[in-house]
C-alpha cells in the first residue's frame, strides 16, 4: 500500500498540465512516460495545418489521435481554421510522429510553426477590457492577441469584459499586449499577472520630493518577495506587488516608516471597490445619464412628429414656413435630433470605427448605419424644403432619435442584468472581514485584515469571521463553513484543525496561526477558479462565434436588398398605391423597411446565450460547494452516463476506525486500551478510539510511559508498557514470537476478513489478550446516492487498489454491481479509457491524489472532499464537501445549465429568423402590419435583455427533490 501511495505522489508531481485553472479539453491529455524517461525537460509548441476536417467530430478524432501519443501535454483543434495546436515534450515525441498520427486518422497534416520553451516560461495575465459590445468585438480582440508571437493562448469573455492571456514574457511583454488591445480599439486595465502575487495600496504621508520616493523604493526593493512598486506622488500612493508567502504589508509599513527616520507615516490606502465592479457601476451610471439626456431631446421630437400635429393651435405654429417649404416643426426636430445623433450617439460611431478599422463589423455598425440612414434622409428632406417652393416630404428625425433612446435603454437594462450574473464572485470576495485581532508579545491589537501576514497568530471571538486560512493552536469551537463549502451544519474545530478565511466562528474563542494569505488563501483560489471558469468558452459557443463573423455583413446585405426590393416594387407599381401610408412616399416606405431590418437583427443575444448561463451556473455551483471549471465541464457533465468511483475516501470515509473489540483476558476495555495506545502512525485508529474511551470520564488523563518501542515493518509493533510486553499486529508477528493463537481469536479474524475489516491481534506478556477489527466504513449516504444515480440511468463502477475481497464487500454494501480491484493509478486511467471506447461518457470521482491520471483521462473529473485544498487541478469539478450527494447536484446543475443554454440559443436564433422577415415587410401585403424602426430597435434591445434574464433564472436552482427527501449531511468524524 505504501508503494502505491508513493507511486501516486510521483504521478502527481510529474503531471505538469494539471497546473492550469482552465477547464480540460474534451479529450484530456493522458501523458504516459516510457520506462526510464522523465518529463523533466523543455517543452515545445507546434501549430499544424490539418486539412480534411468538416465538423466537430473530425476535430475530436484528430484531438484523440494526438493525445494517445506519449509526451503530449495538451492539444487543441480548431475545425473552423483547420489548425491544431500541440504542447509536447520533444524528448518523447516529435512533430513527424504527431503528423503521422493525424494522417493515420485520415487527415492531412503539415507544420506551420514551432516554438521551443526551455523552462515553461508561460505567465498568466488578466486584463479588463472596455468598449466591447458584442461577440464580434471579443472575437476580433481574441484573434488580435492570438496573432502575437509569444502568446500561447488568449480567451476574451464578453460577459465578464475580461481577457485571460497565457504568454511567454521572454517573447512578448504586457506593454505589447496592451498596445495590441488598444490598436484593436478598446481600453485595457491590468487586473493581475502571474500566480500567487498579491497587491497592496499604501498611503504614505510625508513625501515631499523625488528623493523621498527614491528612498522608499530602494528600501522596499531590498525586501525579498517584492515583485513591483508603482508610485503616485500626486496622491501620496504606493502600490506594491509581492509574494505573500515571503513578505507582507506590515513589513512594508515598518520599512517605509523607518526609511525616513520617522518622517513618513504609512497606512492602507482608503478602500476602493474592485476594478470590474467599479467599472460596472460607472457603465450603469453612464448609460442611465445618456438615456435621460436622450429622452430630454427625443420626447419633444416624438411629440412634434406624432402627437402635436393633431392639436389644432399647435399644428398651426409647427406648420409655419420659415424658408420656402421648410416648416418650423421640421427645423425644431432637426435641432433636437442632432445632439442625440452625434453627441449622445457618439459611442456608436466610435465603436463602428474601431470595428471597421480591423476589418470586422459589430452591433455598433448596424446602429450607426440604421440611425444615419434615417437622420441623413431627414436632413435631405429639410434641405430640399429650404431650397424648393413646391417640394413636399416627410422627415424621420423621430426614427433616429427614438432608435438611439431605446437602444440606450436596452443597454442600460442589459448592463444591470449582466452585473447580477457575477454576483457569486462579489459575495465570495465580501466574505473577508474588515479587521482581525492580532496576538503579539504586547497583547492584542486590532488591525486591518489586509495587514495579516503568514505565521501571524490571530484571535477569533464568537460571532467573528476568520480573517485568513490557518491552523487552530488553542481553543475549541464550532465554525459555520456554509458560505465556502455549502456544508449546512457547523463544523467542530479544536487544536490542530484547519480553518478557512471568511468562515464564521460560532461559540468559542480560537487562536489561529495563519498559514495562507492573499492570493494563496482558499477563498482567493475559489474566486480565481470561478473567474477562470466564467472565462472559459463551452464548445457549443463555437457555433455562435462562427455565426457572428458573418452575421453583421449578412444583415447589412439583407437590409440593402430589402430597401432596393421595396423601392423598385414601388417604382414599377408592383403594389397598389393604397399600401403607401399618407405621410410618406414609396421611397420613404422602402427606407423604413430597410432601416427596420438593420436595427432589429441582434447578434448580441447569440453572443450572450452561453457565457451568461455559464456565469450564473458556475456561481450557483460555488454557493452549493460545487466548483465547476467552466463551460467545457458543464457540457461534458450533462452527458455523463457512467461514473467510476474510487473506494478509499470517496465511497468510504477514508479514515480507519475501530469497529470491534474482542477481549480474551479478564480485564476492562479501559485497561486494555491504556496498554495498546501508541502514537505510531499505524495505530492512528486505535489511538483515537482509546482517547474516546479513556478520556470520557477523565479530563486530564496521563498516559503511561512507553519504553523500548519497535516498529516491525509489515507486521506490527512491540513495546514495554507498565512493565508488560505488548505486541500488536498480524498473525505472522505472533507466530514469529511463538505466541499461540486461540480458536476464538482465529474465528474473530476470519469474520473480520469476511466483512472487509483488518484484524489486529494484541498479546500481553506472551498471551493473546484481544483482537481489534479496524475498518474504513462506507459513507452513510453512499447507498442512497448510488440508487439515485441508477434512477437517473447512470451506471456506477468502483475501481480500487485494494484486494478483491475488500472491494466486493464495499461494493455490495453500496449497491454497485461492477468492480475493478487491485488497480494501480495508471491502470485506473486505462480502465477509464476502455469505458470511453465502449461508448460511455465517463465521470471519474476520486480524492484528487492517487486518482489524478484517471481524473484527467475521464470526460469529467470530479475531486471529492477537497475541503480547503482547491489545488486539485486535475479535476474538472471540485466538490468541496465529503458528501456524495454533491455528485448528483453537479450533474443535475450541469443538465439544467445546459438546457438553459439550449433555450437561450433557440430564443436568440428564433428571434432573428422570425423578426428579420417581419421587419422586411413579409406580413405587409396581407395584413398591412409593419415594424417602424424605433420599435424594431426596442425589440433588438429586448432580445438581449431576455437572454440575460433567462440565464438569471438559474439563480433559483434548487437541489433535486430526491436529495431533499434524503436530507443527507456531510460526514464528520470527531
Amino acid at each position: 500500500m505504501m508503494g502505491r501511495e508513493f507511486e501516486s505522489w510521483d504521478c502527481i508531481n510529474s503531471f505538469k498540465c494539471c497546473g492550469n485553472l482552465s477547464p480540460q479539453p474534451h479529450y484530456p491529455s493522458m501523458t504516459t512516460y516510457p520506462k526510464g524517461m522523465s518529463p523533466e525537460g523543455s517543452e515545445a509548441k507546434a501549430v499544424l495545418s490539418v486539412m480534411g476536417m468538416t465538423c466537430a467530430a473530425c476535430a475530436g478524432s484528430v484531438e484523440k489521435s494526438i493525445k494517445r501519443l506519449p509526451g503530449i501535454l495538451e492539444a487543441a483543434v480548431d475545425v473552423l481554421n483547420d489548425k491544431a495546436q500541440v504542447l509536447y515534450y520533444p524528448s518523447m515525441v516529435n512533430v513527424e510522429r504527431i503528423c503521422e498520427a493525424i494522417e493515420d486518422a485520415g487527415f492531412e497534416a503539415k507544420l506551420i510553426e514551432e516554438e521551443s520553451n526551455d523552462e515553461h516560461p508561460f505567465e498568466i495575465c488578466r486584463i479588463h477590457i472596455r468598449g466591447m459590445t458584442c461577440t464580434s468585438c471579443s472575437s476580433t480582440l481574441e484573434s488580435a492577441l492570438q496573432s502575437l508571437r509569444g502568446v500561447h493562448n488568449a480567451q476574451v469573455a464578453l460577459a465578464t469584459e475580461e481577457a485571460e492571456i497565457h504568454y511567454d514574457p521572454n517573447i512578448v511583454t504586457y506593454d505589447q499586449l496592451k498596445e495590441a488591445i488598444e490598436d484593436t480599439g478598446f481600453e485595457s486595465i491590468l487586473i493581475s499577472t502571474g500566480e500567487h502575487i498579491s497587491k497592496i495600496h499604501l498611503k504614505v504621508d510625508g513625501i515631499k520630493n523625488e528623493q523621498s520616493i527614491s528612498a522608499i523604493q530602494k528600501s522596499l526593493q531590498s525586501l525579498p518577495g517584492v515583485v513591483n512598486i508603482d508610485t503616485y506622488i500626486d496622491i501620496n500612493k504606493i502600490s506594491i506587488a509581492y509574494k505573500p508567502y515571503m513578505t507582507g504589508p506590515r513589513t512594508f509599513i515598518q520599512v517605509i516608516e523607518s526609511a525616513g527616520s520617522g518622517c513618513f507615516k504609512a497606512e492602507i490606502f482608503p478602500a476602493e471597490e474592485g476594478g470590474r465592479e467599479t467599472h460596472r457601476k460607472q457603465e450603469i451610471k453612464q448609460y442611465f445619464k445618456f438615456f435621460i439626456w436622450s429622452l430630454v431631446f427625443t420626447i419633444p421630437v416624438f411629440l412634434t412628429s406624432m402627437v402635436l400635429m393633431y392639436v389644432p393651435g399647435i399644428k398651426h405654429v409647427l406648420d409655419i414656413k420659415v424658408v420656402n417649404m421648410l416648416k418650423v416643426g421640421q427645423l425644431l426636430r432637426w435641432e433636437l435630433a442632432t445632439p442625440v445623433q452625434f453627441i449622445i450617439g457618439r459611442r456608436f460611431y466610435i465603436g463602428s470605427y474601431r470595428s471597421l478599422r480591423k476589418g470586422s463589423a459589430n452591433m455598433d455598425v448596424l446602429i450607426a448605419l440604421g440611425t444615419n440612414a434615417a437622420y441623413l434622409y431627414s436632413v435631405y428632406v429639410v434641405a430640399r424644403a429650404a431650397f424648393s417652393r413646391d417640394f413636399k416630404g416627410n422627415d424621420f428625425f423621430e426614427t433616429s432619435s427614438m432608435l438611439i433612446s431605446f437602444i440606450l435603454l436596452g443597454k442600460y437594462l442589459e448592463v444591470l442584468a449582466k452585473g447580477k450574473t457575477s454576483q457569486a464572485i462579489a459575495k465570495l470576495i465580501d466574505l473577508t472581514p474588515d479587521t482581525a485581532i492580532l496576538l503579539n508579545q504586547d497583547g492584542e491589537e486590532q488591525i486591518d485584515s489586509r495587514l495579516v501576514q503568514k505565521n501571524d497568530v490571530i484571535k477569533v471571538v464568537p460571532g467573528a469571521k476568520v480573517a485568513s486560512d490557518g491552523i487552530v493552536i488553542w481553543g475549541q469551537s464550532h465554525v459555520n463553513e456554509s458560505m465556502i463549502t455549502g456544508e449546512a451544519r457547523p463544523v467542530a474545530k479544536r487544536k490542530g484543525d484547519m480553518v478557512i478565511g471568511g468562515t464564521v466562528n460560532q461559540n468559542g474563542v480560537l487562536h489561529v496561526k495563519v498559514t495562507r494569505v492573499g492570493s494563496e488563501s482558499a477563498l482567493s483560489q475559489i474566486v480565481r477558479l470561478v473567474e477562470s471558469a466564467q472565462m472559459a468558452k463551452a464548445p457549443v459557443q463555437k457555433l455562435a462565434d462562427h455565426i457572428s463573423k458573418y452575421f453583421v455583413p449578412l444583415v447589412i446585405l439583407l437590409s440593402f436588398s430589402t430597401w432596393i426590393a421595396w423601392y423598385l416594387a414601388g417604382k414599377l407599381h408592383a403594389y397598389p398605391k393604397s399600401w403607401i401610408p399618407s405621410s410618406m412616399n414609396s421611397f420613404e416606405l422602402a427606407l423604413q423597411f430597410g432601416i427596420s431590418v438593420m436595427v432589429i437583427a441582434c447578434p448580441c443575444a447569440l453572443g450572450l446565450a452561453t457565457p451568461t448561463a455559464v456565469m450564473v451556473g458556475t456561481g450557483v455551483g460555488a454557493t452549493q460547494g460545487v466548483l465547476i471549471k467552466g463551460g467545457q465541464a458543464l457540457e461534458s457533465a450533462h452527458k455523463v452516463n457512467c461514473i467510476v468511483f474510487d473506494k478509499t475516501g470517496t465511497l468510504t470515509i477514508g479514515k480507519p476506525v475501530i469497529v470491534t473489540t474482542k477481549l480474551f483476558k479478564n480485564m476492562s476495555v479501559q485497561d486494555f486500551y491504556e496498554l495498546v495506545n501508541s502514537e505510531h502512525p499505524i495505530a492512528r485508529a486505535i489511538v483515537e478510539h482509546a482517547k474516546k474511551i479513556i478520556t470520557e470520564d477523565e479530563q486530564n488523563h496521563t498516559w503511561p510511559e512507553v519504553r523500548d518501542f519497535v516498529s516491525i515493518s509489515g507486521h506490527g509493533v512491540k513495546a514495554i508498557v507498565q512493565n508488560k510486553e505488548i505486541l500488536a499486529g498480524n498473525k505472522k508477528l505472533m507466530m514469529d514470537h511463538n505466541i499461540a493463537i486461540s480458536v476464538d481469536a482465529e474465528e474473530v479474524l476470519a469474520e473480520a476478513e469476511r466483512l472487509a475489516q483488518t484484524g489486529i491481534l494484541v498479546s500481553l506478556d506472551g498471551e493473546i489478550a484481544g483482537v481489534l477489527a479496524v475498518s474504513d466504513p462506507l459513507k452513510p449516504d453512499a447507498k442512497e446516492v448510488i440508487s439515485i444515480l441508477k434512477s437517473m440511468k447512470i451506471k456506477s463502477i468502483m475501481v480500487t487498489g485494494d484486494n478483491w475481497g475488500t472491494a466486493n464487500s464495499i461494493a455490495r454494501q453500496a449497491g454497485i454491481e461492477t468492480v475493478m480491484a487491485e488497480a494501480q493509478p495508471h491502470t485506473k486511467a486505462t480502465q477509464v479509457k476502455d469505458l470511453q471506447n465502449s461508448g460511455y461518457t465517463v465521470a471519474m470521482v476520486g480524492d484528487g491524489i492517487n486518482d489524478s491520471p484517471a481524473l484527467v483521462s475521464a470526460d469529467v473529473g470530479m475531486a471529492i472532499g477537497a475541503g480547503t485544498d482547491i489545488a486539485i487541478e486535475a479535476a474538472d469539478i471540485v466538490l468541496m464537501r465529503s458528501n456524495l450527494e454533491d455528485i448528483v447536484i453537479a450533474i443535475d446543475l450541469a443538465k439544467k445549465t445546459f438546457n438553459r443554454i439550449r433555450l437561450n440559443y433557440i430564443w436568440a436564433l428564433g428571434y432573428n429568423l422570425l423578426s428579420i422577415p417581419i421587419a422586411a415587410g413579409i406580413l405587409y401585403p396581407s395584413t398591412r402590419f409593419r415594424l417602424p424602426p424605433w420599435i424594431a430597435g426596442a425589440a433588438m434591445a429586448a432580445s438581449s435583455i431576455s437572454v440575460v434574464c433567462s440565464s438569471l433564472l438559474l439563480k433559483n436552482y434548487k437541489r433535486p427533490n430526491k436529495l431533499i427527501k434524503l436530507d443527507l449531511n456531510a460526514i464528520k468524524i470527531e
